[in-house]
């Protein structure tokens, strides 16, 4: 997975938002911004990207996004539930129209038999529209690898719920 190909699949995302006039935010753990990164590699960004959450920790997640730490708490940060509170925290903290949350475990370590590195759930919210989830599973495939295919998944998620 190269770089070009991150920026070439945020380029069609891109492309498809500013038709719609839609502006981007995201909320990011295990991609560390490299999706907010993706999109404004593109020239003119500034129309689509609004603004990128990087929350790692789960403070981050609980004080920048409101996600509620009894949900961290009960169902873990890398799960289902909580991707969806961080679009849910990442469309009520900003203007945009479309988020896209990843929270997963990149490895090398971090991982256990119920949430293996590889792990991965990714959210795309449209602002009062549809949530999409994805759970993936990587596999122990390196930490660059889990990110970058991270990234990939996120974009064609978000290319979806822009249909």
């Amino acid at each position: 997975m190269t770089g070009d190909r991150l920026v070439h699949d945020a380029q069609g995302l891109f492309e498809q938002a500013k038709q719609r006039r839609f502006r981007i935010v995201t909320a990011e753990s295990c991609t560390g911004g490299l999706i907010a990164a993706a999109l404004t590699a593109t020239p003119g960004s500034s129309a689509v990207v609004e603004r990128g959450f990087v929350t790692y920790s789960n403070a981050a997640k609980v004080e920048m996004l409101g996600v509620p730490a009894e949900l961290i708490e009960r169902r873990g940060a890398v799960s289902m539930e909580v991707a969806l509170a961080m679009v849910e925290g990442a469309l009520k903290h900003s203007p945009a129209e479309i988020a896209i949350a990843t929270t997963g475990i990149a490895g090398p370590g971090g991982g256990s038999a119920e949430k293996p590195v590889g792990l991965v759930h990714i959210a795309v919210g449209r602002r009062n529209g549809p949530r999409l989830h994805e759970e993936h599973r990587f596999g122990d495939i390196g930490r660059r690898r889990v990110q970058a295919e991270t990234v990939v998944a996120a974009l064609a998620l978000a290319r979806r719920v822009l249909d």
